[in-house]
C-alpha cells in the first residue's frame, strides 16, 4: 500500500491521528521536501514519528518515481506532504504512476494553505482560482498570474497567491555543464510579491492601461499560517510591500468584493485602519 499523508501546516503535532497510525505501520516513509516546508525540521519530525524519514526532492519524485513506489506492492510505504497530499498536481501523477503498478493507496488528508488562508476572515467560497506568483530573473518576467489576478477581480473574486519557493535549484551555468551544485534555497515574501505586481501595475499604466488593481488595492499579508507564530496583516498593496512578516513560509490575498462582515475582520490585522476607510468600502455588497 502506498499511503499520501498529510501533515498540516504548523508542526509535527499537526498529523492526523490517522496519518500518524499510517506512518508507524510503513516499512519506508518519504517526506516530500520542495513544494512547501514545515516550520520544524526533519530531525523533529522523526522524533514524533519514531520514524527514520528519506527526504525525497523534486528531481526523486519527478524522476525516480519508480524507486521510490518500489516494494510497495508487497509492504507499506508512506509519502508525507506538507499540508494536503493534493495541494501539488505532482502528487496526483504519483498516484497514477502507482495505479499503473497495480499498487493500491490511500490518502490521509489534512489542512491546508488553500483552507487554512480562511483565518484572516476572508470567505473561502469567495476566492477565485489560486495563482502562483514566480521569482522574476533580469531576463523572464512573466505577467501572466497579474492577468488572472485581475479577472478574479473583475468577477468580485478574492485571490490567493501562493509564492514562489526556489529549494535544490541549480544555476543556469551549472545546469548546462551538468554540476549537480545547488542555489541555497530562497522563498518569496509578501514584500517581494507586491513589489512584482506594483511593477506590472506601472508597466501597464505606461502601456496606456488603466489596470483592475492598483496601490490602494485592500490586500492580506499572511506568514507561517497554522504555527505558534502565524502572522496576518491587512492593508494597501502599497503597504504589503513594506510589511514586516519574518519568515517563511508567505502568501497574499488580493481581494474582491467583500461582505461587511469580512470587511471587518480584516480590519483586525490592518497595518493603518485609514486604508479602510479610504479604499475598501468602495468594494463592499
Amino acid at each position: 500500500m502506498l499511503y499520501l499523508v498529510g501533515l498540516g501546516l504548523g508542526d509535527a503535532t499537526d498529523i492526523t491521528v490517522k496519518g500518524l497510525e499510517a506512518v508507524r505501520r510503513c516499512r519506508r516513509v518519504y517526506l516530500e521536501a520542495y513544494t512547501s516546508v514545515l516550520t520544524v525540521g526533519k530531525e523533529a519530525l522523526e522524533e514524533f514519528y519514531g520514524k527514520e524519514l528519506i527526504l525525497a526532492d523534486r528531481e526523486m519524485v519527478e524522476q525516480e518515481a519508480d524507486s521510490l513506489l518500489k516494494e510497495a506492492d508487497v509492504c507499506d510505504v508512506a509519502f508525507l506532504v506538507v499540508g494536503d497530499p493534493f495541494g501539488a498536481t505532482t502528487h496526483s501523477d504519483l498516484v497514477l504512476r502507482a495505479v499503473k503498478l497495480g499498487i493500491p493507496y490511500k490518502v490521509i488528508h489534512n489542512a491546508s494553505i488553500m483552507n487554512a488562508v480562511g483565518c484572516c476572515g476572508l470567505q473561502l467560497y469567495n476566492f477565485g482560482e489560486t495563482v502562483s506568483i514566480v521569482f522574476w530573473t533580469d531576463t523572464w518576467k512573466p505577467e501572466s498570474f497579474f492577468d488572472k489576478i485581475e479577472k478574479n477581480r473583475q468577477n468580485g473574486m478574492h485571490t490567493l497567491c501562493l509564492l514562489d519557493i526556489k529549494v535544490k535549484e541549480q544555476s543556469l551555468e551549472n545546469l548546462m555543464k551538468g554540476r549537480k551544485i545547488y542555489e541555497p534555497p530562497r522563498y518569496m515574501s509578501v514584500n517581494q510579491a507586491a513589489e512584482q505586481l506594483l511593477a506590472i501595475i506601472q508597466n501597464r499604466r505606461f502601456q496606456g492601461e488603466k489596470p483592475e488593481i492598483t496601490e490602494n488595492t485592500i490586500c492580506v499579508g499572511l506568514a507561517r499560517v497554522g504555527a505558534l507564530d502565524e502572522k496576518i496583516a491587512s492593508g494597501t498593496l502599497q503597504q504589503m510591500s513594506t510589511v514586516e512578516l519574518g519568515a517563511p513560509l508567505h502568501s497574499l490575498i488580493v481581494t474582491g468584493t467583500m461582505h461587511p462582515l469580512e470587511l471587518e475582520m480584516l480590519k483586525l490585522f490592518s497595518v493603518d485602519s485609514s486604508s479602510f476607510e479610504n479604499n475598501a468600502c468602495q468594494r463592499t455588497t
